[in-house]
């Protein structure tokens, strides 16, 4: 049989906050975290807006020298991690290490590293010492496994912005087979670059109509978007096996009920057509978990706020939950942080689990007047209260990976 898995442990670094806390308070008062770009020099970029973390200082947990052997996407994951493992009351020298993982999904890694070392190539001939171990997108688990001193699995996921979602159903996979009692697990990203806004750019995949107002840019299923608004940060949860937290007397928020995994293997940017990779990943999920659809009562939506992405996955959603679909309430909480790619998935299971221990639903920010074919609650621009009990994550991505977590109330048994 196996092993129940509950949710002890939140940490956070995003674009509307730089702790849990701060996170859940500005989603539930709509706060937008979009603004202009001050990463870099935007002059030739048509996008010229991003979802930045802000005030960012990794020095509680890092010291500045280990800090310069990280890149930024790094930094983000170590803090999100420190803050989870202190919430959930673990210390790693009171664990066994061999059962203690690390499982953490990335979707570009070091490239800020990577271009910097490519300018001092081409300006000085020679590349900085650390570049492979800062660019790697392995690296930032690896550097967690070794402040934590976690010996079991310890690796990245890449599947472009299905990344966080694919490792926190790993991670929990670890567990319920009994091979880990522990996995620190989410996402991290840090793409606002020149080479990352540049290439979404090229694409034609950032919103540019929203540049002198960019609070208003982030607006999924609104009729007026026109992309998405790139962003960046980590997303970080401790996974635990259910008795091992009941002993030690944790503080559960949540259980995790399951995991649902596809491909569209359909396009390399595109999502199916007819929404049949992601509907395949959230009736996965459901029939992993042993639910019905009318049990979930939110749908945290990948809802990107492009003018592909919305439909799409509308109608994945009406595929899978049929009338339930009109029912339930499905949100983006994009409009508010942005689009973090990988560390998207671990920030919104955040958002996801806050929302069953509070009762609330967060906003969709920005959806002034919707798109026809987008006709479900999408809690549009202001929060509500209710009981929810189910609540389903998704995420899909580049290459068609569609990746589905759930969520559940916990029932003591």
């Amino acid at each position: 049989m196996k092993r129940r898995v509950v949710v002890t442990g939140l940490g956070a670094v995003t674009p509307v906050g730089n702790n849990v806390k701060d996170l859940w308070e500005n989603i539930r008062e709509g706060v937008s975290g979009v603004g202009p770009n001050t990463h870099i020099d935007v002059t030739e970029y048509p996008s010229k807006i991003a979802a930045e973390v802000k005030d960012f200082d990794p020095s509680k947990y890092i010291d500045r020298k280990e800090a310069r052997k990280m890149d930024i996407f790094t930094q983000f994951t170590v803090v999100a991690s420190h803050e989870a493992m202190e919430d959930a009351g673990l210390n790693p020298s009171e664990l066994d290490p061999e059962r203690l993982g690390v499982i953490i999904g990335n979707g570009i890694g070091g490239i800020e590293s990577l271009e910097s070392s490519y300018q001092s190539l081409f300006e000085k001939g020679k590349v900085p010492v650390m570049v492979i171990p800062k660019m790697i997108s392995n690296i930032a688990p690896g550097h967690v496994a070794i402040i934590m001193n976690a010996q079991g699995p310890c690796y990245s996921i890449v599947t472009a912005c299905a990344s966080g979602t694919d490792a926190i159903g790993d991670a929990a996979r670890w567990i319920q087979d009994g091979l880990l009692d522990v996995a620190i697990t989410g996402g991290s990203e840090a793409p606002i670059t020149r080479l990352g806004i540049g290439g979404f750019c090229a694409i034609q995949a950032l919103s540019t109509k929203y540049n002198d107002t960019p609070e208003k840019a982030s607006r999924p299923f609104d009729r007026n978007r026109d992309g998405f608004v790139i962003g960046e940060g980590s997303g970080i949860l401790i996974l635990e096996d259910y008795e091992h937290a009941k002993k030690r007397g944790a503080r559960i928020y949540a259980e995790f009920a399951s995991w649902g995994m596809s491909c569209d293997a359909n396009h390399m940017t595109a999502p199916h057509p007819e929404g049949r990779g992601a509907a395949q990943a959230m009736k996965a999920a459901l029939v992993r978990a042993g639910m019905k659809p009318e049990e979930v009562d939110y749908i945290n939506a990948h809802g990107t706020s492009t003018p592909m992405n919305d439909p799409i996955e509308t109608v994945a959603i009406k595929k899978t939950f049929g009338d339930h679909a009109y029912k339930l309430k499905v949100s983006s909480t994009k409009s508010m942080t942005g689009h973090l790619i990988a560390a998207g998935g671990g920030v919104e299971a955040i958002i996801c689990i806050l929302a069953i221990r509070d009762g609330f639903y967060p906003p969709t920010i920005n959806l002034e007047e919707s798109d026809p074919e987008c006709d479900l609650d999408y809690v549009p621009n202001k929060g509500i209260e209710g009981d929810i009990r189910v609540t389903m994550s998704n995420s899909f991505g580049f290459g068609g990976h569609n990746g589905v977590v759930i969520f559940k109330r916990l029932e003591e048994v």
